[in-house]
């Protein structure tokens, strides 16, 4: 029997959703991905969401600039993300994990500022001090700014996209550094939202 092996567990994928509330949701989508280099990842479509996998700061240097890129315009655009780390099944992206540390797409999302509205939930899986880890790590949010404070189920994050990526990449990877061997982190992001106040 030919033995089965898993793939490279520094593999970090993120399986998302982009939402235009918009009658262009098409055309928002496909310029946005357009205006995004995807060379150092690995990437596939299917009809109801698009999975990134690869190296870690690779898979949310395209995510983040994908989202801004669709936000850019003023439209209310969500998106909603589910990523992982250390799937025991993760296997097909290995080849992008001999990629440089070199952000293909930082320079272009820096140039943009767009405020956002986000929650995120961190899940160490496999270990009984999850919850110290998730402390922690709200933590390390709330150091950089942006932390809006808890909501049922999540935590919220209020500022600038650039920031509110960064600060959530930050929890990742923190947690990653953790006992935990399987992280996943579910986010819902919101842009140019109407109902959105003032003085979030």
């Amino acid at each position: 029997m030919k033995e089965i092996l898993c793939g490279t567990s520094e593999i970090t994928g993120a399986r998302f959703s982009i939402y235009p509330m918009s009658d262009r949701f098409v055309d928002i989508i496909l310029s946005s991905l357009k205006e995004v280099d995807t060379t150092k990842v690995w990437m596939m479509t299917d009809d109801v969401s698009t999975c990134v996998r690869g190296r870690s700061e690779h898979v949310f240097d395209v995510l983040k600039a994908i989202f801004l890129n669709a936000s850019i315009g003023g439209d209310h655009v969500v998106l909603n993300a589910t990523f992982s780390n250390g799937c025991p099944g993760d296997s097909a992206g290995d080849a992008f994990m001999a990629e440089d540390s070199y952000l293909m797409n930082n320079e272009l999302s820096q140039k943009i500022s767009q405020k956002v509205a986000a929650q995120f939930a961190l899940y160490p899986l496999g270990i009984p001090g999850y919850m110290d880890v998730i402390m922690d790590q709200v933590k390390t949010v709330d150091q950089q700014g942006v932390f809006s404070g808890g909501v049922h189920y999540a935590s919220r994050m209020d500022g600038d996209a650039n920031k509110v990526f960064a600060a959530m990449e930050s929890a990742f990877e923190g947690a990653r550094n953790s006992d935990s061997s399987h992280i996943v982190m579910t986010v819902t992001m919101s842009a140019n939202s109407p109902s959105r106040k003032e003085d979030q």
